[in-house]
């Protein structure tokens, strides 16, 4: 069995973070393991409060899991703070050599809560995009790290290369806050641009796409797929969970992790 580490926090509302993420790994026949990073209080309709894990327990927790059991992939979401951004680099330098790392900069929960501190951010870019083997921001995180222009496939495909440039092997920009009838995600790596278009799906239920996506590209790296077929295979998973999604709460509701892969 292959083996994730999931480096984020826990949602309670149970659509997103930690939650999310062990729902995708058991989907698609995966190991998952955490490093909690901060404890939410959180529901569909927003994010109430946020507790931060001390950096030095997060930095624990990675060296717990992987001195131990070991990884095949390792998936980073929300970190909160610049002091969590630091320790968990300092513990994959030093437990994580060559285990492919998808980052999934989590700055603003879809309810519009900021879950990154600003200073955070020039940390997160320092000191784990040199580590990411792929970087997946949506279009308002890509506008914040590298001046996305427009939701237009060149404007996106410049932004990742900028994310690039930053350190990250490959870059994936999210088109889901766009509002053209179909959502393209483009990612550039190092065999080129790649296009990953899904007809867009009137819904209010889209809460966790980005960690359930983030996480299912890791599964999909951990059992040695490609980038480009570990991205795509993700998103088909993404695509039907979205169009089941249980309707649950009154806010964004949470996706059907359960569907088949």
């Amino acid at each position: 069995m292959k083996r994730l580490l999931i480096i984020a926090g826990s949602d309670s509302g149970g659509g997103a973070g930690i939650q999310a993420d062990i729902k995708t790994a058991s989907a698609f026949g995966v190991y998952a393991m955490t490093a909690i990073t901060a404890v939410t209080a959180q529901n569909t309709k927003g994010v109430k409060a946020i507790h931060s894990i001390p950096p030095a327990i997060v930095a624990e927790q990675i060296a717990a899991t992987l001195t131990d059991i070991g990884a095949d992939a390792i998936k980073i979401g929300m970190l909160g703070n610049a002091a969590t951004v630091k320790a968990v680099a300092s513990a994959l330098k030093k437990y994580a050599k060559k285990i492919p790392i998808v980052l999934d900069p989590v700055m603003i929960s879809t309810s519009g809560h900021r879950l990154l501190a600003p200073n955070a951010v020039t940390a997160m870019v320092k000191e784990l995009f040199p580590l990411a083997a792929l970087v997946t921001p949506n279009i308002p995180e890509a506008r914040a790290l590298a001046h996305l222009k427009s939701t237009k496939r060149n404007d996106a495909e410049a932004a990742a290369r900028k994310l690039i440039a930053m350190g990250a092997q490959a870059a994936l920009i999210k088109g889901g806050h766009a509002t053209t009838s179909t959502i393209d995600d483009v990612m550039v790596w190092k065999g080129g641009v790649e296009v990953y278009a899904f007809p867009r799906i009137k819904t209010r239920h889209t809460h966790g796409t980005g960690c359930t996506l983030s996480t299912a590209i890791a599964c999909g790296l951990a059992e040695g797929e490609t980038l480009p077929l570990a991205v795509g295979r993700a998103r088909e998973y993404v695509q039907k969970a979205i169009e089941t999604a249980p309707g649950l709460g009154k806010g964004h509701g949470p996706l059907n992790h359960f569907v088949e892969v």
